[in-house]
């Protein structure tokens, strides 16, 4: 196989890397509060994308076992021929970790807003600075 098919042949890794660097751009270069979290988004997404893509296999079965207890007994499992359920279970806990921490972030948001009343970082810092200097 020739690297430019190789390159091909793992495109889906290549959106996985695009898709982080959207979001890394988003919450580096972004002044804007709500899209610094939306960028956080962007990156958590593709990093679970990722991890989803490396638990599944060509070919790969279910990780269930059949005909019950007495098979499994008389003869060992070939763990190669299933796929690892592992990447998958935990993409799920992570999934829930990145909508919660959107739902704070952006209730941190609605506060700072209600305070300064803008998202702007750069007007953030000044108004905390100007209200610093008067106390």
């Amino acid at each position: 196989m020739g690297t430019i098919e190789f390159i091909i042949s793992k495109y889906n890794y290549w959106i996985y890397v695009l898709l982080m660097m959207i979001g890394f751009y988003a919450m580096i270069a972004k002044r804007n509060l709500v899209k610094k979290i939306v960028g956080m988004n962007i990156f958590q997404t593709a990093i679970i994308l990722f991890f989803v893509s490396t638990g599944s296999k060509k070919g790969a079965s279910i990780p269930i076992i059949q005909n019950g207890h007495g098979d499994v007994v008389s003869h060992a499992v070939n763990a190669a021929q299933y796929v690892n359920p592992l990447p998958h279970v935990l993409m799920l806990t992570a999934i829930v970790v990145m909508v919660s921490t959107f739902g704070v972030a952006l209730a941190l948001i609605i506060m700072i807003y209600r305070k300064y009343g803008t998202l702007e970082e750069d007007e953030i810092f000044e108004m905390s600075e100007i209200l610093r200097l008067r106390k």
